[in-house]
């Protein structure tokens, strides 16, 4: 409350239920809801009643369920497709050689897909994958870049980043 209070009004969010938990008295049109975190396809139907923006489309099945279910709604959430940047086997994301052709299935289905955001490898350089993600994003014609998050977010800045994750830093670490 003392964040919105302040006049900050863009909040990240990894659970849906949570969220729906925390946010359902208090959120108004001003307050813009972000998930950050895995979104499955039983969840959209809820998700799409509380959040403006969902940072993690990953899948064909997962695009097809939001543009089916965003039709009941009024909102028309602003999307990431989500990027195996790292081509991480424990990492959900689009493979960068299926990048192009997911993103013409995605705007077949009328979502509404304003960028890209990933997740790079923990143990390497992320600056490498920032610079891969920021061409990707040129190429695509796309103008949001989600990444970079508390431990990274300066070298996410130097490549573009446009929305940052870093609840940690300001939050304290999830218990």
């Amino acid at each position: 409350m003392p964040l919105i209070e302040s006049g900050h009004n863009h909040f990240g969010e990894n659970k849906v239920q949570e969220a729906i938990e925390k946010w359902s008295e208090i959120k108004n049109d001003k307050i813009k809801l972000h998930l950050v975190g895995k979104l499955q396809t039983n969840k959209v139907k809820f998700a799409l009643q509380i959040f403006d923006f969902i940072h993690s489309l990953d899948n064909l099945k997962l695009a097809k369920k939001i543009s089916e279910e965003q039709k009941k709604y009024l909102n028309k959430p602003k999307i990431f497709i989500q990027i195996n940047i790292g081509n991480e086997d424990q990492k959900s994301g689009v493979k960068k050689e299926d990048l192009k052709e997911f993103y013409k299935q995605c705007q077949n289905l009328d979502l509404n897909i304003i960028g890209t955001m990933c997740l790079p490898p923990i143990n390497l350089n992320p600056s490498n994958f920032f610079s891969k993600m920021n061409k990707i994003n040129l190429d695509l014609n796309l103008n949001e870049l989600s990444m970079g998050m508390s431990s990274d977010y300066i070298d996410a800045i130097k490549y573009n980043s446009t929305y940052l994750r870093i609840g940690s830093n300001i939050f304290g670490k999830r218990s």
